[in-house]
């Protein structure tokens, strides 16, 4: 699989597409779909599972707009969920999201922070652009269509990100799902 293909295979996912047209209007600034939602549907579309969204866990939003308080990101992920409640929505101001990671600086901008998600095949993310899909993947696709969970090079960087990083994907139980995955787990 491709870039163009990953691509189309989210052009032709209604959900994604549904989403995707709800994010754009939100007009948040640097807004991205992405993490989970995006990996679960490639991994489901390549191993022939159904690509519904029935049972993600939710769906992450991540934006940068330093203007934009905690508190009002916490209001829109609210009316996010009031106005379309068929979705668990995740909205989150990468403007605080260093604080989760450990020792970690303030990142510059959402696609700084989407480089420093825990795994590769995690770190991707969708928008609309004039009506087109962008697509950023900054550790390529490779893992991600082959069905390796490796951690980033930020997470790879720190024994407590390693630690972080393999509780993470330990807890995750991925493997009950995609049986054929491989984890790579940090030392």
């Amino acid at each position: 699989m491709s870039e163009s293909e990953l691509i189309q295979l989210f052009l032709e996912h209604n959900d994604i597409m549904r989403i995707l047209k709800i994010v754009e209007e939100l007009k948040l600034s640097d807004c991205w779909l992405c993490a989970g939602v995006l990996r679960q549907t490639v991994w489901n579309s390549l191993s022939g599972q159904k690509t519904a969204l029935d049972d993600v866990i939710d769906i992450d939003i991540v934006f940068y707009d330093k203007s934009l308080s905690y508190e009002e990101t916490q209001m829109i992920e609210t009316t996010l969920r009031t106005s379309y409640p068929n979705y668990n929505w995740e909205l989150k101001n990468q403007v605080y999201m260093h604080f989760h990671n450990s020792d970690t600086a303030p990142y510059c901008h959402t696609r700084d922070a989407i480089t420093k998600f825990p795994e590769t095949c995690t770190a991707l993310a969708l928008r609309l652009d004039k009506q087109a899909i962008e697509l950023f993947v900054p550790h390529g696709i490779e893992d991600l269509i082959n069905f390796r969970v490796v951690a980033t090079p930020h997470f790879k960087a720190t024994d407590a990100r390693r630690k972080a990083y393999n509780q993470r994907v330990l807890a995750k139980n991925w493997l009950s799902k995609w049986p054929n995955l491989l984890i790579e787990l940090e030392n």
